[in-house]
């Protein structure tokens, strides 16, 4: 704590708790501006959106069923109107998520070194490219995880999905492996505060994998094993790759250490 609490004065001079939550509502303001922009191009591009949502369940479905093709089942007259502001929503926040997520890295850069404070933008690069690879795993997933789900239910049911319900379900897996893959990103960055360390990362690998599978059963609304399987193994091998990086940095520190002693016995 005094460590960082030292990083931001050395930068910025000591900032007061007003000048913190201004900061604060600053990034925020920023990110909900950007989200609203993005659901407006959203609710523009709304059809083509729900067209590709609804592929996985066309995929399994068909033209199958009690509905014309493989269209969902809206029991509300204002359930449609609902259903487009969700999805404009979800989307935006997508859309939105390169900005959120340096608004983000600008409002804990202060308290990091100079040294790392240069890696903002490779922050924001792989962060976003992860969670869009996360949410790109899980759409395809999906015909997988809803064929297990009605063999589940048995043949004599007969699938008709409310709009709510099946983009309910379409985004949260999406949000779920895309935040699932943000693992790795937020091991490295309590790497970097100082939170944990290489060596608690290696001597938490049961726990960690044990960890990881409760976590993915809470992320994903199907809990499948199919599911479980997709998102856990990647998820324990960015565990592997953040103990990579955390021995590799305490390498790299060790070696600097060493270089600045010599300097100095040389001078």
């Amino acid at each position: 704590m005094n460590a960082t609490a030292n990083k931001t004065a050395g930068s910025h001079g000591t900032m007061s708790l007003i000048d913190h939550l201004t900061e604060l509502r600053k990034r925020i303001i920023i990110s909900v501006v950007a989200v609203a922009v993005g659901a407006v191009v959203a609710y523009i591009f709304y059809n083509r959106i729900l067209e590709f949502l609804l592929e996985p369940h066309c995929q399994i479905n068909g033209d199958d069923g009690l509905l014309q093709g493989c269209g969902l089942l809206a029991r509300s007259p204002l359930e449609g109107f609902s259903v487009r502001l969700m999805v404009s929503t979800y989307t935006g926040v997508g859309i939105a998520m390169p900005i959120i997520l340096w608004q983000l890295w600008s409002f804990v850069a202060p308290g990091l070194y100079p040294q790392e404070r240069k890696y903002g933008l490779s922050f924001v690069v792989l962060s976003f490219v992860l969670f869009a690879f996360g949410a790109g795993l899980a759409y395809w997933s999906l015909p997988r995880a809803l064929e297990f789900l009605v063999d589940v239910g048995g043949p004599n049911l007969e699938n008709v999905y409310s709009p709510k319900e099946y983009i309910g379900f379409v985004v949260k897996m999406m949000l779920g492996f895309g935040l699932g893959f943000e693992f790795p990103i937020v091991l490295i960055f309590m790497q970097l505060i100082g939170l944990v360390d290489n060596k608690m990362l290696r001597a938490g690998r049961r726990f960690a994998l044990v960890g990881i599978v409760a976590l993915v059963a809470v992320l994903t609304p199907s809990g499948d094993p199919y599911t479980l399987m997709v998102l856990s193994v990647p998820m324990y091998l960015f565990y592997e790759i953040s103990i990579a990086f955390g021995w590799w940095r305490s390498r790299k520190q060790s070696k600097n250490q060493k270089q600045s002693v010599k300097e100095s016995q040389s001078s």
